[in-house]
Parts: C-alpha cells; structure tokens; sequence
C-alpha cells in the first residue's frame, strides 16, 4: 500500500479541517477527491508531501511515518511525488526548456545529455515535444497545464497530486487533462490523487472517489450516478 491513513487529524492554524480520515492508496491507481472550496482538500494533500503536520492518528506514505518524520527527511519524500497545481506556477521569465531544466538541476541532474533526453521524454509523453522554446505567456492555458504535467513527471514520481488542475480550464481542456493524468496513471502505474469540485469530469471519467465534507473524508463509488 502507498499511503495508509488511519483515524488521521489534520490542523490548520490550530483549527480542525479533518477529522477521522480513514484513506488508503495502492500502488498504480487513480483516485478523485472531491469537495468544496475550504473543505480540506487541499490541506489533505499537503499533508501527503509534509507541508501540513498530521496532528494525530497514524500516516505512513511510502516508507516513511508522518507522525514522526523528520525535517531532512521531508526532501526525499517529496521527490517521489509529483505536483500539479490550479495556478500552474512556472517562472515566467524562462522558457518550456528552461523551466524544466531549472527543476532538474535542483534535484541534482548535472549531465546535459541527460537532462535534455529527459525533458524530451517528458514533453513527448504530454504531446508538447515542439513547444520547448515557447516562453509560458505564448501558451494556452491547456498547454500550460501540460508543461506542469510534465514538470511532475520529471523525476519519475510514484505519486502524483493534482490540485484542482482543471480549475482555471474550460471544460473541453480540462477532460484532455483529466485523461492525460488518468493515461498516465494507465501507461506508467504512477498513482494519480486528483482533487477537484467539477462533478462533471467525474462522471465523464469514472474512478475511485473520496468526498469532503463536515471535516469528514468517506469514500464513495463513483461509478453510481450522482443523478438526482
């Protein structure tokens, strides 16, 4: 199992944002969590790579404990995953290539073959190999995401969390996006957590789904219609 939580509290600011989370991930599987804006997605997510402390329960990702995991640890967790934000974050003032170089060279890639054949692996696998040299004000916000998707990718992570990647897309990008993860996921086994509040996608792509609410995470099987 990559990530077993049992009976986990998470706090914010000194504040309950969940409570008695009971959530389990194997390795090779895409999952959706669903939930408003505030209802602790995010936090849960935060959570996985260290950002947000586990108050209490019991957290183990990988092979490391969350309760108990230390500061010099947290840099090694954080290479096994890869994350995919709403607001894509890519530093405006460089390039595709350059953008994803920068990457590799903080996590310790030093050959210039070797970073090259990765960043062409990488953009051909998000069908962006011809758009190394866009700077990211050139690009749609689809092609945007994609070049994320690919920053994630870069050090082969295990696990993949995507924040409301969909958020700023309209609908017909969003489901290339959608599908690109769940492919992902499919193609590589790289486990994919998504989190989102679009119901839509859900139903159109049909996984595993955990839903937020009252500071609770269940889940719930979202290949039965949520029709009323």
């Amino acid at each position: 199992m990559m990530i077993r939580y049992a009976d986990v509290q998470l706090h914010r600011k000194e504040l309950v944002v969940l409570k008695h989370v009971d959530f389990e991930l194997p390795y090779g599987e895409f999952v959706y969590l669903l939930g408003r804006v505030g209802s602790g997605k995010s936090s849960f997510l935060k959570s996985l790579y260290a950002e947000v402390p586990v108050y209490s329960g019991e957290a183990k990702i990988f092979d490391y404990d969350l309760t108990s995991i230390r500061r010099k640890q947290i840099p090694y967790l954080r290479r096994k995953i890869g994350i995919v934000f709403q607001d894509f974050r890519l530093l405006t003032d460089r390039n595709v290539y350059q953008n994803l170089s920068f990457v590799l060279s903080a996590t310790g890639w030093k050959d210039k073959n070797d970073i090259d054949g990765r960043i062409e692996t990488v953009l051909k696998e998000v069908g962006m190999l011809n758009k190394s040299y866009k700077m990211p004000h050139e690009l749609s916000g689809g092609e945007q995401q994609r070049i994320v998707i690919a920053r994630a990718l870069l050090n082969s992570p295990e696990l993949i969390l995507a924040d409301e990647p969909t958020g700023n897309l309209d609908p017909a990008t969003g489901e290339q996006i959608v599908a690109l993860l769940q492919d992902i996921t499919a193609s590589k086994g790289t486990s994919v957590i998504m989190a989102t509040h679009n119901m839509m996608l859900v139903q159109q792509f049909p996984a595993k789904t955990y839903i937020c609410e009252n500071k609770r995470m269940k889940a719930e099987d979202s290949t039965v219609s949520h029709k009323e």
